[in-house]
């Protein structure tokens, strides 16, 4: 050890090449297999051949970032300079270190950026070296990108997540012989991480049939209805698009106006039911509400043509017909989380229109109306990109839920794809169990009409804000839903991003409290009080604009779920008996958590 301190790169040198020797050998076996994995779906005519579409669309992108530099000589020799300034600086200040001299660094990583968290990369000048030139390469790409003129809005956006994806791959912590501390762990273990490692790339191809599926968590230790989704309940609907649940009692008096959750279809609905201490529908039974959840069906060919038409009135509508005959009680307070949310918000407007009063709270979580800051997913959205992805939908009637997945974490790909590849792939680490990432990779399709539908509707045209979307024959207008909102926003939301759902506010004709939490787009709504996580801002009117709001905002520690509650008591505070699944004859088809959630890609 104290050689090491006097010799840093001692320890970077193989202390047994047979053991190594043989554990490369190993590696290689373990790679020809993940590279059968990869070859025999395709060789069967089980996946189809990668189409250059995306690729293709990448390089037109940056093709006119580019065209833009090199199309005036003098820009062209600008641009070069600037990179060669940051090297020669890189290159004085590593010379200055190697003479013994204290030299500023060239380039600095952020504060928070855990890619460069290891000691040696500061602290030993070959690889301090080699993270400053990415640093100062990625930094004078991305600027590229924001100084190139005449690029329309929407191409700056798609250039910019271009590089930032591009930049965070070819990072040097992703790499072994770049990395120090994968080289570490390499020379200690003999490469033994790199055995594991190639074993879980093989099974986790497999896994993917043809494509690699990361693991993010161990799955071997979650269960539906054994650790996750015990909330006590019983099935008591159910059609081609959704199950109806309503879940047992926990007090003997309830609010009389029943709670209808309606979840997003992009993933499954257990996220607000987790464990015990997480869940927020056992929450809410717990306070006396009487809970209805949408399970929404996990689709394929046979949901081809469900539309946003037929979720709002086979989902939402009828949903409301069922609470009415399980309670008898026809004023029901919703909620709708992420798209849940969005066609929660269709659904009252077309409800407006057709003089139906049923529901009569609405609360929003995470919720987009308005898409015109609709954040990074909106890079996925043009008219090229979405007829690309009709015809792909055509073939088969849905989405493969690995699409949107892998869409979601490319928004954090550093966070949700890079470090994984590093844990599970050069580590050769198992991943720690946690239930947030195990539901997020249960997955599930989408619909061919009803995907189409949203991503034209809602992040390429706007309709449902401009009051142009037509549903049923029905032109909805927001300004007609007149009933009170909760409208919760997330601080570090990359889905929908609080400026967006603030802005979306205005939309609606009625009062509208616009809560701010803390965290992000699943972190921030499941915030369970019990662990006095995080925060959220109360205000004023949703009005002017969100960084004044948040200004004269009101700062409250912890969850912001009591708050909720007595907001939604505010409205009508009526209590009722205990209703039970199955009341009213209403026909028991199983135990919660349902049998579509259990259907898995």
């Amino acid at each position: 050890m104290a050689d090491n301190r006097q010799h840093p790169m001692l320890q970077y040198i193989i202390e047994n090449p047979e053991a190594f020797a043989q554990n490369l050998s190993k590696t290689a076996e373990s790679a020809a297999k993940a590279l059968a994995a990869y070859l025999e779906p395709r060789e069967k005519g089980e996946v189809k051949q990668d189409s250059n579409d995306e690729l293709t669309g990448i390089i037109k992108t940056l093709g006119q970032v580019g065209e833009y530099w090199i199309s005036d000589p003098q820009r062209s020799v600008e641009a070069q300079s600037r990179l060669m300034t940051g090297y020669i600086d890189l290159w004085n200040s590593s010379l200055k270190r190697m003479m013994g001299e204290t030299a500023a660094p060239a380039a600095e990583a952020a504060p928070r950026d855990k890619r460069f968290a290891d000691p040696d990369w500061n602290d030993n000048q070959f690889f301090d070296f080699i993270k400053q030139i990415y640093l100062i390469t990625s930094k004078w790409a991305e600027d590229l990108v924001v100084e190139a003129e005449g690029l329309d809005e929407h191409t700056r956006h798609k250039a910019e997540f271009y590089v930032t994806q591009i930049s965070n791959a070819l990072s040097p912590s992703n790499f072994l012989l770049t990395n120090p501390e994968l080289l570490r762990l390499t020379v200690e273990s003999n490469g033994e991480n790199l055995v594991k490692g190639m074993q879980h790339l093989a099974e986790d191809i497999k896994a993917g049939h043809g494509d690699v599926k990361i693991r993010m968590t161990d799955t071997s230790k979650f269960a539906l209805g054994e650790n996750l989704g015990l909330t006590p309940g019983k099935v008591i609907s159910e059609n081609d698009v959704c199950q109806v649940i309503q879940y047992d009692p926990a007090t003997p008096d309830v609010l009389k106006r029943p709670l209808l959750i309606v979840p997003p279809w992009i993933n499954k609905f257990y996220i607000l039911d987790l464990t015990p201490e997480k869940s927020y529908i056992k929450w809410a039974v717990d306070q006396g509400h009487t809970v209805f959840v949408i399970s929404w069906v996990n689709p394929d060919e046979r949901q081809a043509q469900k539309s946003f038409e037929h979720y709002m009135k086979e989902g939402i509508l009828n949903t409301l017909d069922v609470i009415k005959r399980a309670t008898r009680q026809q004023e029901v307070n919703a909620i709708g989380y992420c798209v849940g949310g969005t066609l929660l918000a269709v659904t009252l407007a077309y409800m407006a229109a057709k003089g139906d009063e049923r529901i009569k709270t609405a609360t929003f979580f995470t919720t987009q109306v308005d898409f015109t800051n609709a954040g990074d997913l909106r890079v996925f959205v043009d008219e090229e990109q979405i007829s690309m992805l009709e015809k792909k939908m055509a073939e088969q009637g849905y989405l493969d839920g690995s699409k949107m997945s892998a869409a979601f974490n490319m928004l954090r790909s550093n966070d949700l794809i890079w470090s994984y590849v590093v844990n599970n792939y050069l580590k050769g680490k198992d991943p720690f169990p946690f239930d947030l990432l195990y539901w997020n990779s249960d997955s599930t399709r989408m619909p061919a009409a009803n995907h189409s539908f949203y991503l034209r509707n809602c992040y390429l045209e706007n309709n449902l804000a401009k009051g142009e979307m037509v549903i049923d024959g029905e032109k909805l207008d927001l300004g007609k839903v007149t009933i009170p909102i909760y409208n919760l926003a997330t601080r570090e939301d990359h889905i929908a991003p609080p400026l967006s759902v603030f802005v979306g506010s205005k939309c609606f004709g009625g009062p509208v409290d616009y809560v701010l939490s803390g965290s992000g787009h699943i972190a921030g709504v499941v915030n369970p009080p019990s662990r006095n996580k995080y925060q959220f801002w109360t205000g004023g009117k949703p009005e002017g604009e969100l960084d004044s709001w948040i200004k004269s905002a009101e700062e409250h520690p912890g969850s912001w779920w009591p708050h909720w509650d007595a907001w939604i008591r505010q409205q009508d505070a009526t209590t009722a008996k205990a209703r039970k699944p199955g009341a009213y004859r209403m026909k028991i088809l199983g135990d919660a958590p349902g049998s579509y959630v259990a259907n898995r890609i």
